[in-house]
């Protein structure tokens, strides 16, 4: 095979490589402003959004995994909380709300054709931002 047939084959392969990898950028987008749009979703404090997705899986954004917990989320959404008693009425309502929320997000995902499952994945990233945001109100 030729220089010119070889080249010609690998941009074409490149452009395809490209143009999925945008049409996932757009489903992304587009998953996402559904999240925004919906009256649940779009109103909790922290949004729940599509971070990639991979196949027919969705993966999204949650503030809970085995390593941090529903109480430290809260926290970190409401911290007023902070001063409450595990047992405060308001913690269990807290944790029903986020709870709800959360599945209600995975629910819209999986309204679109594309998605057939749903993954969660802990958004470390809105933690530090959150954090960076918190220490630097502290110092003004």
């Amino acid at each position: 095979m030729s220089d010119r047939k070889q080249f010609i084959i690998v941009m074409i392969v490149a452009a395809i490589f490209v143009g999925w990898l945008g049409w996932r950028g757009v489903e992304v987008i587009t998953l996402n402003q559904t999240l925004k749009e919906d009256e649940t979703v779009g109103s909790y404090p922290y949004q729940h959004r599509v971070l990639r997705v991979e196949g027919q899986t969705a993966v999204m954004s949650s503030l809970r995994s085995q390593n941090v917990g529903t109480r430290e989320a809260l926290i970190t959404i409401f911290p007023s909380m902070r001063n409450l008693s595990d047992n405060h009425r308001d913690w269990q309502r807290a944790e029903r709300e986020l709870a709800r929320v959360q599945a209600k997000a995975g629910d819209v995902v999986l309204q679109s054709p594309d998605i057939t499952r749903v993954r969660w994945e802990l958004d470390s990233n809105w933690y530090h931002l959150t954090a960076m945001q918190t220490n630097g109100n502290r110092r003004h």
